[in-house]
């Protein structure tokens, strides 16, 4: 049975993950599967997010899991040692989003890091992405104490698991090119490069941060020694303020790890095509959009462009796709963006509305006003017995499919479908 840690940046239940998700569990066989609840098991919808991410790997990744809940500490013994033979049974464990520190505290001083620690050394997969990554460092970042309740930045202790397996003191930083804040910084999990350098400077001396992209999948190969990446960006090396990266597709020696972070030249190997990175096979297929607001951003534009050319196939196309998406999407955790694609979805409907409108109109009163002009400069050629042009008009009129009766009261028309 391989042994595997795998650290993922974002992303762990969107669609740009699913082919990495396959290529990990290709390796690391058809032995159980399980998700543990406990970053977000303060969450008042923490059912939901497990239903989603259940139903996210069976429908999408093609994989079973079953959910482990340790939302807090079993206060039963029997729920306790239940929980704890679940995850040792396991041969793939899982744990994403929420809050780093409430993960931490839910599981110091219980055996979590021990059963994490042991299935890492003697055979298993622990896939731990988003929130959970940060734990597995010597230290970790209160990301919600920091970037929403503006606490001072600072560190807590984390499992320090990468130590324990590895022997390198690395801490890790999740969401590494984070860009939602626009116009200011939010990279390295929403710290930025202020708050970063200032914290930096306080890790011990031999420590170093890896830093995971979104959509981004590293994956330590305790048995075969090397570190792989996966996903559509890179893993970030850094220390004392300068870094060094590796993009998707390589694949480098494990303890090549310390070398990079004291800034020695280590060579890269291109990752094989399995690997689910950005191999040769996967060149020729066009790249998965990053998120699911940038999808919806980017058929919205196309929806606007054929909007613009009167365009209906290509209206109903970009609305169909972008259904597709939302739905592909679903498992995702991320709320905010979630609105904000089925608020485009809504503004698409209406503005396409709006042209069905237009087009539904009865088609006699959009020719009214240039029939009877033309019916009017008939009448004045009739009264000015006229008779060629009166003649032709009518004529003209008919050819279109508008028919010109004469009556006592005056000419009247009528339009042929």
């Amino acid at each position: 049975m391989s042994r595997l840690l795998v650290i993922m940046g974002s992303g762990e239940t969107a669609p740009t993950m699913v082919k990495p998700h396959r290529a990990i569990f290709a390796r690391c066989g058809d032995g159980k599967a399980v998700l543990m609840d406990t970053p977000y098991g303060f969450q008042t919808n923490a059912e939901d997010i497990s239903a989603r991410a259940i139903a996210y790997f069976a429908s999408s990744v093609g994989r079973q899991v079953e959910l482990v809940s340790w939302r807090t500490v079993p206060e039963s013994a029997l729920e306790r040692e239940r929980a704890l033979a679940a995850l040792r049974e396991a041969d793939w464990i899982f744990a994403g989003p929420g809050s780093p520190t409430y993960a931490l505290r839910q599981w110091r001083d219980t055996p979590i890091p021990d059963v994490l620690a042991e299935k890492l050394a003697r055979g298993g997969t622990l896939c731990f992405a988003s929130a959970a990554a940060l734990t597995l460092g010597s230290h970790a970042i209160p990301v919600y104490e920091i970037y929403k309740a503006g606490i001072d930045p600072h560190w807590v202790p984390g499992m320090d698991l990468i130590a324990t397996i590895t022997g390198l003191p690395a801490v890790v930083i999740p969401h590494y090119n984070n860009a939602e804040g626009g116009h200011h910084d939010t990279r390295y999990c929403y710290l930025g490069e202020q708050r970063l350098s200032k914290m930096e400077a306080e890790l011990p001396e031999e420590s170093f941060i890896l830093g995971v992209d979104e959509h981004t999948a590293v994956v330590f190969d305790l048995d075969a020694g090397n570190v792989s990446v996966l996903g559509n960006g890179v893993l970030t090396v850094r220390r004392h303020g300068r870094s060094v990266t590796r993009p998707a597709g390589s694949v480098f020696d494990l303890t090549d790890l310390a070398s990079l972070a004291a800034g020695a030249p280590v060579a890269a190997e291109s990752a094989p095509a399995p690997a689910g990175g950005a191999g040769a096979g996967a060149a020729a297929a066009p790249p998965a959009p990053v998120s699911l607001a940038g999808a919806a951003d980017r058929l919205d534009a196309a929806f606007s462009r054929a909007l613009a050319d009167r365009d209906v196939d290509g209206c109903v196309t970009a609305i169909l796709e972008l259904e597709q998406v939302i739905v592909d999407w679903s498992a995702d955790t991320d709320v905010e963006e979630g609105e904000h694609a089925r608020a485009i979805f809504r503004g698409m409907v209406v503005r396409l509305g709006d042209l069905a409108e237009a087009g539904a109109r009865d088609p006699r009163q959009v020719l009214a006003p240039y029939v009877d002009t033309l019916l009017e400069l008939r009448a004045r050629a009739r009264a000015s017995r006229d008779w060629a042009t009166s003649d032709w008009i009518r004529d003209r009129l008919g050819a279109a499919g508008v028919e010109v009766r004469d009556t006592p009261d005056g000419a009247t028309w009528h339009l042929h479908p």
